[in-house]
């Protein structure tokens, strides 16, 4: 039987993002089920699949897996031979940091620049402190590049893992805010926006009835 994966909005929720990116770019098979979290129906549909009312909840037979990085680890643990993290225990440990980093911070960006796979890209300054959050993400993209990448491949650590996941909604926001960045950070950008299951997912959100009139106002 294979995993469920609960997610909400496509056009909007980040989180939901990053586990249905690892495993659709992985190829480990699940089934999803997209929960609209902006009507009453849809948030108490949720309140029965999550123990904590929110998304995405990985489900494994009576397993119930939520919060995006422990999605991760239990799919780290059930594929061991899926690279969901760089095999050399130094690059993992890495990319176990700025996951966390990730996961807990840059609230002045996400907060200033959300997440909206159906905003055409229009510039919009940042406040300083949204500014400060983009440097020391290109900080983070690039020490890892240059200390663990691969010449040859784009990813943050040679091949696509849980880390590039974790940032993917990152790259959104700084693609549709049109936010400057390094040519390096573009290029990475790119090649996270070029996956497969990159365009499946912006496909979903074009689709999608609801609209968040604040986020696409913006």
């Amino acid at each position: 039987m294979p995993l469920g994966l609960i997610v909400a909005n496509k056009a909007y929720s980040s989180w939901s993002l990053r586990p249905w990116l690892l495993m659709a770019t992985l190829h480990i098979p699940f089934e999803e089920t997209v929960v609209n979290i902006y009507d009453e129906a849809g948030r108490k549909k949720l309140r029965r699949l999550s123990p904590t009312g929110k998304a995405p909840v990985l489900v494994d037979g009576d397993v119930r897996v939520w919060e995006s990085l422990a999605i991760m680890e239990y799919l780290h643990e059930k594929y061991p031979a899926k690279a969901i993290w760089p095999k050399k225990s130094a690059a993992r440990a890495f990319a176990r940091a700025i996951s966390n980093e990730m996961h807990a911070g840059f609230l002045p960006l996400r907060q200033h620049c959300p997440t909206n796979f159906r905003r055409a890209p229009k510039r919009r300054d940042l406040t300083p402190e949204a500014a400060e959050s983009v440097r020391r993400i290109e900080i983070i993209w690039a020490q890892a590049r240059e200390t663990f990448g691969a010449k040859k491949k784009p990813f943050l650590f040679g091949d696509f893992c849980a880390a590039d996941a974790m940032f993917a909604p990152i790259v959104n926001r700084l693609h549709i805010y049109e936010a400057p960045v390094s040519p390096q950070s573009r290029a990475y950008m790119d090649a996270i926006m070029a996956l497969p299951a990159w365009a499946a997912w912006s496909k979903d959100a074009a689709k999608e009835k609801w609209r968040h009139e604040v986020y696409d106002s913006l």
